[in-house]
């Protein structure tokens, strides 16, 4: 009601405002509105989607030796990281969305990458190389990046880097600011991860797959692998979304995770 008699003052100022609020339904709730409506279902479609991301770097770990795991941006470890099958695991978090910080190195992972090349923390050593590194923390491109570049330095020859969130369905969703909820997607948040998983897609040295389940799996290697590949040619690049969703098959190379298993199953026997 409130709306309605401030638009309805505004019609009366000037032609102008006139002209432009008489392309609005005046008082048209926000749940009949299609951009909405068609958020809503995306997300609804995205949260049902299976496998988990869980059971993704768990397959992972059954191509490597599985010795060693780092995840980081851990929040709750019921969410992945106890869910993870591996002899040695550790998990990095600043612990500033907890009451209680449970991570093996409670420091961002700029300080926790710094402290390991010093060789200034207790439980590893500067020499240690993982099997899989799990990024998942600051969902914004430039602390994405920052995370890949390191975990390059630290990942074994056949290992994975493993990104979540690389594949919003929306604009909504890939907001840069993770409070801002009054948007059709509300709570759900994918950041801008995907504009560090595109970019590093094109880094000759890496192979890429962003697997279609829970909010986009993207994974990187050095190996040639089923489906795997990279960009030569960046054609977005200023990252914008509309392009991404217009040609987000090829840009992400999204693919089936259960078609992908057939295929490295096939290799295998």
């Amino acid at each position: 009601m409130l709306f309605k008699k401030i638009a309805v003052s505004l019609l009366k100022k000037n032609k102008k405002t006139n002209y432009i609020l008489k392309k609005v339904r005046v008082g048209k709730s926000i749940l009949e509105d299609e951009c909405f409506k068609k958020t809503v279902a995306l997300s609804k479609k995205e949260i049902n989607k299976s496998p988990s991301r869980s059971e993704i770097i768990n397959f992972l770990m059954s191509l490597t030796d599985s010795e060693n795991y780092l995840e980081i941006g851990v929040r709750n470890p019921k969410s992945n990281f106890l869910k993870i099958k591996c002899n040695n695991k550790y998990s990095v978090d600043p612990g500033l969305e907890s009451e209680k910080n449970v991570a093996d190195f409670a420091v961002t992972s700029d300080v926790f990458f710094e402290l390991l090349e010093q060789n200034k923390l207790n439980k590893i050593n500067s020499d240690i190389k993982f099997d899989v590194i799990f990024i998942d923390g600051l969902h914004l491109s430039f602390q994405v990046e920052k995370d890949i570049l390191n975990s390059l330095k630290y990942i074994k020859d056949d290992g994975f880097i493993v990104l979540h969130d690389c594949n919003p369905p929306t604009e909504y969703h890939q907001r840069e600011n993770y409070y801002y909820r009054n948007s059709p997607a509300g709570i759900l948040w994918n950041g801008t991860t995907w504009k560090a998983f595109y970019k590093f897609r094109h880094y000759k040295s890496l192979k890429s797959i962003c697997f279609d389940t829970d909010w986009g799996v993207g994974v990187f290697s050095r190996n040639d692998l089923p489906l795997f590949n990279h960009l030569d040619e960046m054609k977005n690049e200023f990252y914008e979304f509309d392009i991404l969703d217009e040609n987000r098959s090829k840009f992400l190379n999204l693919n089936s995770f259960d078609n992908w298993v057939k295929l490295i199953e096939k290799n295998r026997s």
